[in-house]
C-alpha cells in the first residue's frame, strides 16, 4: 500500500471517529435522546438523497436539451 493510500485510510478513519465522538458528547453530554439523533440522521439522508437526484435531473436535462439542439443544427 502506498503513502499515499494509508493517509488516506488514516484520515478517513480518523474523521468518522471524530462524528462519532461528536455524536457520543451530543448524547452523553448535553442529554440529546437517541431518538432526537435518529430523526435527524434520517433527515439528513432524505435532505441529501432530494438534492442527489434534483442534480441528476437537472443533467438528464441539460444532455437531452444538448441532444435535442444537435438534432435541429443538422
Amino acid at each position: 500500500m502506498s503513502k499515499a493510500n494509508r493517509r488516506f485510510y488514516r484520515t478517513l478513519a480518523l474523521g468518522v471517529l471524530a462524528l462519532g465522538v461528536l455524536v457520543w458528547s451530543a448524547i452523553e453530554q448535553f442529554g440529546i435522546a437517541w431518538q432526537v439523533m435518529l430523526d435527524l440522521l434520517i433527515g439528513t439522508l432524505l435532505v441529501a438523497a432530494a438534492v442527489m437526484a434534483l442534480a441528476a435531473l437537472c443533467v438528464i436535462t441539460w444532455i437531452a436539451l444538448r441532444k435535442l439542439l444537435r438534432r435541429n443544427d443538422e
